[in-house]
C-alpha cells in the first residue's frame, strides 16, 4: 500500500461494537472474494503491514487471512463507505488464489434462488 498525503478516513467502528465489516475484492477482476470484520486492531494492523487483518469473531483474536495458506490478501487500495462503517478492500491474493477454506476463490459460491414478479405494464 502506498502512504497517502491525505488525513484517513475516521472509521466507525461503535456501531457495530467496536467492529466493521471488509468487504476483499479482487482487483483485476472485480470479483468479490471474502468479507470479514476488523476491529481498531486489526485495521491498524492492515494499514501498517499493506496485507488485510481480521479479527476473528469466533477464536477472539487477530487474523491475517492466508498466514497458514500462504494466500495472504495483499492490499492495493481501500475505500470506506459513505458512513465510514465498511471497509472494501482491492487486492492481489498471493499462493494460489484459492481465498475461501473451502478450496475456492472466492467465498461467495452459493446461489440464493429469487422470485422475480413479471412487471406488469401500466395501461
Amino acid at each position: 500500500m502506498t502512504e497517502q498525503s491525505q488525513e484517513l478516513p475516521q472509521i466507525d467502528f461503535a456501531k457495530m461494537d467496536g467492529l466493521v465489516p471488509g468487504i476483499v475484492q479482487d482487483d483485476a477482476t472485480g470479483q468479490v472474494l471474502m468479507l470479514g470484520f476488523l476491529n481498531p486492531t486489526s485495521y491498524a494492523k492492515t494499514l501498517e503491514s499493506g496485507f488485510v487483518t481480521f479479527w476473528s469473531r469466533t477464536r477472539q483474536k487477530l487474523w491475517m487471512k492466508g498466514e497458514t495458506s500462504g494466500n495472504r490478501l495483499r492490499v492495493v487500495s481501500a475505500a470506506t463507505d459513505c458512513d465510514n462503517d465498511t471497509i472494501v478492500f482491492k487486492v492481489v491474493v498471493e499462493g494460489d488464489g484459492l481465498v475461501c477454506h473451502e478450496g475456492t476463490v472466492s467465498c461467495f459460491i452459493k446461489p440464493i434462488a429469487i422470485n422475480r414478479q413479471k412487471e406488469i405494464a401500466s395501461v
